[in-house]
């Protein structure tokens, strides 16, 4: 990173609220209207409206861990080296806790004397072997993470190191208002001597869906959206998207509108959270002067493709994700056009908390330019890497025998969301004349797809035959260079 990011030291207070896989089912356009039409409108309000809003954010890879490993290292994953949720695909490792985790945002943010807490899930394979609920990653004060993948009852924390365990009770044990209990007495027991860091994950919305119980009969009208490409068959695309039954029977139909209902339940304690913790930095005098991140780990779809409910796929509707920011020096209500991948917020934080950039390993950038220029000089990325290692079952999946081994997430009706050759990786350009996606599989087909999305917002045609060879050979070439990038090379591929 260059000088110019350094002319002024900030060192505000910071608070980091990221969900699971969020419901964006996004176009360019529709980030916004998007938002408002989610249960998270208090959220939208005390961050978004008071802040800025980033309507071309991105997951570099679109699964729960690889995601999470890139928001705590600003790596992608070919750096970073964490495929995907499994122990073997590195996952919280010993691998990952020996080398990326050990330089993580929150080890530095500890050196710059900020009180750190985290409240939430961590990584799916978290205290289950590697290292068990004894070990506390680097540069936690405070420490409650949830033992393995999303609960909202009956699991394991480990707290600060030692097993704690939890039952059934709503007032006891909901595991989002725990969270949000927990971070308000945090709030009320810190030093003001130092500034603060909180990094908070709840569940939601993330399955088993289980919301709270004075929400359980909210929106008992709504179903997903069936605008865009939901329920469209996925000609010209990879086998894995040609495979689902088109149009969807209606018991998928069924299915899937229940569980959108359902996220939409869990989400509304996130956003109880959010208001609870503006209301406490109000009351302690500290909301001027603490940085507000809302975002979520990845995407998701909900019937897209005619596929019912899941993520890892490399279409708009798994890889984007909500962005709001507020703090000192954003203006409000900004709406923002510039991309913004989850490997910047590393960044962006260690920026603010007056790290030097040039000493920490990141490919991602800081975005505090972005939204207060007042305080920072910064450029805008021209192209970015999306990259994803699919998983597979090396046996035949019960549920879709005729499809043969190496799938996973396979529904009843044979249509699987996952394999081991839905390994891909992308380059985007995105800039005000251009939005383009460029794909290549690791498959015995050498698949490619190609989309437009100025003029196919929602990717319904794999325009690769028709491209200019000339064309696609140059993106292949930017595509080869990202997938090799590592620090200032990752932002200097133009």
């Amino acid at each position: 990173m260059k000088s110019s990011h350094f002319e002024r030291q900030i060192s505000g207070n910071l608070l980091l609220l990221f969900t699971g896989p969020f419901l964006c089912q996004f176009s360019r356009l529709s980030v916004l209207v998007s938002v408002l039409q989610t249960p998270m409108k208090k959220t939208k309000a005390l961050i978004g409206d008071a802040g800025a809003t980033f309507v071309n954010a991105f997951t570099v890879t679109p699964l729960c861990c690889p995601s999470r490993s890139s928001i705590l290292t600003g790596q992608y994953p070919h750096n970073h080296e964490v495929r995907n949720n499994s122990l073997s695909g590195n996952c919280s490792s010993l691998q990952w806790q020996k080398g990326p985790e050990s330089t993580a945002f929150p080890f530095y943010l500890s050196k710059q004397k900020y009180q750190t807490f985290f409240a939430g899930k961590y990584l799916n394979q978290y205290g289950k072997k590697d290292g068990d609920v004894g070990y506390v990653p680097p540069g936690w004060d405070q420490w409650h993470a949830l033992v393995g993948n999303s609960q909202y009852y009956n699991y394991t924390l480990s707290v600060n190191g030692k097993e704690e365990k939890h039952g059934d009770s709503y007032e006891k044990d909901y595991f989002t208002d725990l969270i949000t209990n927990r971070s308000l007495h945090f709030l009320d027991d810190r030093s003001p001597q130092h500034p603060f860091f909180l990094m908070l994950s709840p569940p939601a919305p993330h399955s088993p869906w289980t919301a709270a119980p004075q929400y359980q009969k909210e929106f008992g009208d709504v179903k997903a959206p069936r605008d865009g490409s939901f329920d469209k068959p996925g000609k010209d695309k990879h086998w894995l998207l040609r495979q689902p039954v088109n149009p969807m029977p209606d018991s998928s139909l069924t299915f899937l509108d229940s569980a959108y209902r359902k996220r939409w339940q869990t989400l509304l304690s996130v956003d109880d959270m959010v208001e609870l913790l503006v209301k406490k930095l109000e009351s302690i005098k500290e909301l001027d002067n603490t940085y507000i991140f809302y975002t979520s780990d990845n995407g998701y779809h909900t019937g897209q493709f005619s596929l019912p409910i899941d993520k890892r796929q490399l279409y708009e509707f798994d890889i984007r994700v909500p962005l709001m920011v507020r703090g000192p020096g954003i203006k409000p209500n900004q709406t923002l056009q510039a991309p913004v991948l989850n490997i910047d917020l590393a960044p962006t934080i260690l920026d603010i908390s007056g790290v030097n950039l040039s000493s920490v390993n990141v490919d991602g950038q800081s975005f505090l330019s972005q939204m207060a220029p007042s305080l920072r000089n910064g450029t805008v990325r021209p192209v970015f890497l999306v990259e994803y290692t699919g998983e597979g079952h090396p046996t035949t999946d019960p549920a879709c025998p005729k499809l043969g081994p190496g799938l996973s997430q396979c529904f009843p009706d044979c249509v699987c969301e996952d394999a081991f050759n839905n390994t891909y990786a992308c380059v985007r350009t995105l800039n005000k004349d251009h939005d383009l996606q460029y794909c290549e599989f690791a498959d015995s087909e050498s698949f490619v797809e190609v989309y437009n999305l100025v003029s196919d917002p929602h990717q319904l045609e794999n325009v690769w035959k028709k491209m200019d060879p000339t064309f696609l050979q140059a993106m292949n070439q930017q595509l080869i260079k990202l997938q090799s990038c590592q620090g200032d090379s990752c932002r200097e591929i133009k």
